[in-house]
């Protein structure tokens, strides 16, 4: 089987291979192969699955197609390293034979309002997840960022579209009043894929205990990044580590995991966030030199969880089965 024996699979308490789930990495958005090698680094950290964001509001619909379409061409060439998991199933397998699943997300879901429709070709491309908005305020609803309306009439139809399709509805980079707006209709896992507590660090980009709360309450499970201005400082080990035992403590274990956001094109973050500064405001923290975790932060990660007193099966469920469970739920629905 491809990828057997290449290195040893850590397995979880039950004796299967342990799926350990990144919810969030970001590549260049264009068709460009240069940095997606750079994905060996994800598996040699131990990750045995990734989302790689293929776009975001303000990217053309026709774009994300493009940018997903090219993106799976390249995985499925190289299918003794990486497998284009499509299924939980997928997600499993590559645990198992050493390779990296890898899935894709769309930060915001403006190309909804107008054409819903297209939630059912981003799935088929490998989309698994869909936030609704991005930083600022759209047809579909309020972004984190800005005057937050709640969720519109398109918001609602874009929510059903994104679970219809099977995938799962995220709210990070979303406004607080949207969320709570489509926490209160939830009758599925909602999730916060790649957000951290404000209670710790407060910040527009963070959210309420309320909010995750409620997440919990729909089975849903809150990411936590690797964003230094989202933590309070270094993005070491021990900070992520604080703050996803801050999600344990006031949830459970089950409701926590990681979705580091981490940026491989370092060079183009900075210039991004020069150039927008309307959705990365320096006025609420955001700079060039932003700092986030890297892959190969799971060690370290790892250890400092161990070391806030989580037993293994605890880890199982924070470094993928929490995120494996939901996707059983949404994919599969």
């Amino acid at each position: 089987m491809a990828g057997t024996g290449e290195r040893p699979m850590p397995r979880d308490m039950t004796g299967r291979p342990r799926v350990v789930w990144d919810n969030h990495a970001c590549m260049p958005l264009r068709s460009d192969a240069s940095f997606l090698p750079q994905l060996q680094r994800l598996r040699e950290s131990g990750f045995t699955m990734v989302s790689l964001n293929v776009g975001m509001d303000q990217t053309p619909a026709t774009e994300i197609m493009e940018t997903a379409a090219f993106f799976r061409d390249w995985i499925a060439a190289r299918p003794d390293e990486y497998c284009l998991a499509g299924s939980t199933e997928d997600v499993a397998d590559a645990a198992a034979t050493g390779r990296l699943g890898v899935a894709f997300d769309i930060e915001g879901a403006e190309s909804l309002a107008v054409r819903p429709e297209f939630a059912e070709i981003y799935r088929s491309l490998g989309v698994r997840w869909i936030s609704l908005v991005y930083n600022r305020t759209t047809g579909i609803g309020g972004g984190c960022h800005d005057d937050d309306p709640g969720l519109t009439a398109a918001g609602e139809r874009a929510v059903q579209a994104i679970q219809e399709a099977g995938m799962v509805v995220c709210l990070s980079h979303t406004g607080w009043r949207t969320a709570r707006d489509v926490l209160e209709r939830a009758d599925r896992p909602v999730i916060f894929s790649h957000s951290n507590p404000h209670a710790l660090k407060a910040h527009g980009r963070n959210i309420g205990d309320d909010l995750i709360r409620a997440c919990a309450a729909t089975g849903g499970v809150v990411g936590i990044n690797g964003v230094d201005l989202f933590l309070g400082g270094e993005p070491t080990p021990e900070r992520i580590a604080a703050h996803v035992a801050y999600v344990a403590d006031l949830v459970g274990p089950q409701h926590v995991g990681l979705g580091l956001d981490y940026v491989f094109d370092q060079e183009e973050l900075r210039d991004w966030l020069n150039r927008h500064r309307d959705r990365w405001s320096p006025e609420l923290g955001y700079r060039p030199d932003i700092a986030v975790a890297p892959p190969e932060s799971l060690n370290g990660i790892v250890e400092a969880l161990a070391r806030q007193g989580f037993a293994a099966p605890e880890l199982d469920m924070i470094l993928g089965g929490n995120w494996l469970r939901v996707a059983r739920r949404c994919w599969n629905a």
